[in-house]
């Protein structure tokens, strides 16, 4: 297989994927109906140059991570996103590898979801896709890349983050995520990206390694988070972490009781989007 065919198939898909279904808005001239570059290289969290050198048969030899990131944000099917695989010269990724592959139900269950925020995580916890209210509530992470996007090495390595704990909470939420972590790890052992995840881990966060040379092993739970907004202040929603068991991925779902002051704010934040209000 050949770049250019790599190239055809990634202009044939992008084509045929409407902007307003993956969350953009779909105003001003369009030459096309489907996504223009600069779209899918921001679903996709790779540069338009990227997109454009591929498309063009002037790159080659894009990485698995990058493949990954292509066919969820073109929505391709499991058939389709294997053929891009091998169109990339790669191998599909196999049992052995922690999945980052979005179903065509479980996107459209994301579409449905479109005033509440969600996010979508491996489960290895590195964030996969995000919605606009996602991404309104706590913040734009479409230019994070490698391990920033992972939520447990953002929490151990001290990125910057809305969510507010007490101390108590804190410690909770650590145990949890190394508890998650840790068994994510003994499902999936020959995940290269993985190994080197918890071993970048254990180098760079002391709280990290004792936790997990404790051994602990379970589940991360759902719970009430209170998250700290630069214009809207304090929110203290409910925080549900679904699981795809046979995709082994997590949707992460912020809500408010109806008719609430928080249903309020997250009613503000949809209209204020991730926008900023300095002058």
């Amino acid at each position: 297989m050949t770049t250019t065919e790599l190239g055809q198939a990634l202009r044939r898909w992008r084509d045929r994927v409407a902007p307003q279904t993956a969350g953009l808005p779909a105003g001003g001239q369009r030459r096309a109906a489907g996504l223009r570059r600069e779209e899918l290289a921001l679903l996709a969290g790779i540069s338009v140059d990227y997109v454009t050198r591929l498309e063009q048969g002037r790159a080659a030899n894009p990485s698995g991570q990058v493949v990954e990131a292509l066919a969820r944000a073109l929505r391709l099917s499991g058939d389709e996103r294997a053929y891009l695989f091998r169109l990339a010269g790669l191998v599909p990724p196999g049992p052995e590898t922690v999945p980052g592959y979005l179903t065509p139900s479980v996107q459209r269950l994301l579409d449905r979801l479109v005033d509440t925020p969600v996010g979508v995580s491996d489960a290895a916890m590195t964030l996969l896709m995000a919605n606009p209210m996602y991404a309104a509530l706590m913040g734009d992470q479409s230019g994070l890349r490698g391990f920033e996007r992972n939520g447990v090495w953002r929490n151990f390595m001290g990125a910057p983050t809305r969510v507010r704990h007490t101390p108590e909470e804190r410690r909770d939420f650590e145990v949890g995520m190394v508890a998650e972590l840790r068994a994510t790890y003994g499902r999936y052992p020959a995940d290269r990206q993985l190994r080197r995840l918890v071993a970048e881990l254990k180098a760079g966060s002391e709280r990290f390694g004792e936790l997990w040379d404790a051994g602990v092993v379970g589940r991360l739970e759902g719970s009430r988070k209170t998250i700290e907004h630069p214009h809207v202040g304090l929110l203290t929603l409910d925080c549900d972490l679904l699981r795809v068991e046979g995709n082994d991925l997590h949707i992460l779902v912020y809500s408010a009781e109806p008719g609430t002051e928080e249903a309020e704010k997250l009613a503000l934040l949809s209209v204020l989007g991730t926008q900023s209000l300095v002058g």
